[in-house]
Order: C-alpha cells, then structure tokens, then sequence
C-alpha cells in the first residue's frame, strides 16, 4: 500500500466501499419520506430492523450480505423482502 493510501473493504461485486455513514441513509431515507405510499409505517420499519440487526449476514452494520443492500433502506421499502435464502427474517404481522 503506498504511503497515505486509504484502505478500503469493498463490496464483492464492484469496487464502491461497503462503508457508508449514518448521514448518508439519513438523506436516503429523507428522500424516501417524500413518498410515504412506497414506505412502510414506523412500526413495521422497527421490526424489520430489529431483525436485521439480530441477524449474523449483517455486515458493516449495515449491509446484508445476501443481496449488499443497505439495511435501513431496504427495510422502509414496502415492496422489499428480507432476501435470506430459505424464508424471510422479517415478520409481517404487525399491522400498518
């Protein structure tokens, strides 16, 4: 590595730094409020994290390892699934 060269972890399928900062989501997730139909309430948000942040293919704090999205804007998106081969982490039950 030359000298004053940055280290980076990068994500398997390109050469862009799986790191990200929590402002970076926020804006993400500010823009995504814009839109509140494509979103999925508070509640459910919460659950679906809580879930994420239990599972062992979260990497970084915030990428899942089975499809390299960020968590917490997968998890807001009403039409995403917990992609985790053999059946979703994410439980639906609670009511928007």
């Amino acid at each position: 590595m030359q000298a004053g060269a940055e280290k980076r972890e990068n994500c398997k399928g390109c050469s862009a730094s799986v790191h990200v900062t929590d402002a970076q989501i926020d804006r993400v997730l500010s823009k995504l409020a814009l839109h509140p139909g494509d979103c999925v309430s508070d509640a459910r948000y919460e659950a679906r994290l809580r879930q994420c942040t239990a599972c062992p293919s979260l990497q970084y704090g915030s990428t899942c390892a089975h499809c390299g999205c960020f968590v917490r804007v997968r998890a807001k998106l009403a039409v995403k699934s917990c992609p985790q081969p053999g059946g979703s982490r994410w439980n639906e039950l609670i009511a928007e």
